[in-house]
């Protein structure tokens, strides 16, 4: 590949950082749905360890490690609204918003942990099962499908479109699974006293949270190693770019991350048509990036030598 050249000012870029906030447009109204869902789910989690811990059910146990998924997504998208307030600083100047990804995986290797020590105990239990109390397993289990459908019903009336909102409700969602599982087996204890579907049920649970585990661990691990956002082919966009573009020749240096969840952004270099307007053009490429691809913030560079966007775009 020859040596492109790049004779270029900030004004072929078409942004200015001094007015750029790349922080994720925040609602009130999410962020105190998000909160109120944190608190009913966080403080119930605690109430399910103690009465898994009160009746020997190890079901409502790891049901409680599948609602700590359910707290720690809605405090994950809580602290991207909260973090979202806080604009960019001269050491900082994409914010804080990556906190809420290194929170993620963190979050996403205590519950392959948290998994395994359920998976060990399920296997004590079957060479030696343990008595379950039937009654304090199915109230605390139906309390706890109480609390995820107010938790539902809440987080549904916010924006159901936003990333964080929709991530939490999926979460939610499962968790919904595991209480019903949680009553099914009570009941089955109570009427039958065969006590082996308390660990049955408990690695039932653990599956779920290990699919959501392994989720949040590639998720949060392709955004460290910026790679592009699920769902973004670099060259169907290089594609897209140059049919929908009046006026633009060429696409390459094509870069695609995301700083966290939800915040897209690009770099790119784009080669003029003929008789092409620079402004018009770098201002399309960008509104068409936003509008059809979801990426909100993008560094566009012109190549007046009509060589560098020759070059095949890399792959982040």
């Amino acid at each position: 590949m020859p040596e492109h050249q790049h004779s270029h000012d900030h004004g072929d870029h078409g942004h200015d950082h001094a007015g750029h906030n790349h922080a994720p447009k925040v609602s009130s109204g999410n962020e105190r749905a998000v909160l109120i869902g944190l608190c009913l789910t966080g403080g119930f989690m605690v109430a399910e360890v103690i009465g898994g811990y009160l009746s020997g059910s190890l079901a409502l146990i790891a049901d409680a490690g599948h609602m700590l998924t359910d707290t720690v997504a809605l405090f994950l998208a809580w602290l991207g609204f909260r973090l979202g307030r806080r604009p960019p600083d001269a050491r900082r100047s994409f914010g804080y918003s990556r906190l809420e990804v290194l929170a993620g995986m963190i979050n996403a290797l205590a519950l392959f942990a948290l998994v395994g020590w359920i998976g060990y105990e399920a296997v004590n239990r079957f060479l030696a099962p343990e008595e379950v109390l039937a009654g304090p397993m199915l109230v605390v289990a139906v309390l706890g499908l109480v609390v995820n459908l107010i938790v539902f019903r809440i987080l549904s009336g916010a924006d159901a479109d936003h990333v964080n909102i929709k991530g939490a409700l999926l979460h939610v969602l499962g968790d919904l699974l595991g209480s019903v599982g949680a009553i099914a087996a009570a009941i089955v204890i109570w009427l039958t006293g065969w006590m082996p579907i308390d660990p049955i049920l408990s690695v039932v649970v653990s599956l779920l949270i290990l699919k959501s585990a392994w989720a949040l661990l590639t998720r949060t691990f392709n955004i460290l190693m910026e790679g592009a956002p699920d769902g973004v082919d670099i060259d169907d966009l290089q594609a897209d770019l140059r049919s929908a573009v009046p006026g633009l020749g060429k696409v390459g240096h094509l870069h695609v991350w995301s700083l966290s969840s939800g915040q897209a952004m690009a770099t790119l270099e784009i080669a003029l048509a003929p008789g092409a307007d620079p402004a018009a053009v770098s201002t399309a490429v960008k509104q068409r990036l936003q509008e059809e691809h979801d990426i909100g913030h993008a560094t566009v560079e012109i190549d007046w030598s009509g060589r560098g966007a020759q070059c095949p775009a890399a792959q982040p």
